[in-house]
């Protein structure tokens, strides 16, 4: 398999901006830990993962905006939802995700 910033560095060469998604604080149970990586394109490829499931989807659509404005943020993704809700975001914590956009600036001639 390929290095995930070898595939990071094809998207930035071809003149995409992708966004960098990474756990940067947790409490509580969640399915990766601090330092956790996703790489999102602007069309909501991902390569790598920050834990699956719905936490996981909302970071990609914020992902796809950071991409769109080019303008980092933090999305707290939150995995306390009731066990009884079935829901898969059953994790029981909390964790922070930065997301920082990634761009190769045009060489000037």
């Amino acid at each position: 398999m390929e290095n995930i910033y070898d595939e990071v560095k094809e998207f930035l060469d071809k003149g995409e901006t992708v966004a960098v998604a990474t756990i940067v604080s947790t409490k509580g149970s969640t399915p990766r830990e601090v330092g956790a990586k996703m790489v999102v394109t602007a069309w909501g490829e991902i390569l790598g993962t920050i834990g699956g499931g719905c936490g996981e989807a909302d970071v990609r659509r914020e992902a796809i905006e950071v991409v769109r404005t080019r303008m980092p943020r933090t999305v707290r993704v939150d995995l306390l939802d009731d066990i009884s809700s079935d829901s898969p975001a059953v994790c029981g914590g909390i964790m922070n995700v930065f997301i920082d956009p990634w761009w190769k600036e045009k060489e000037s001639d």
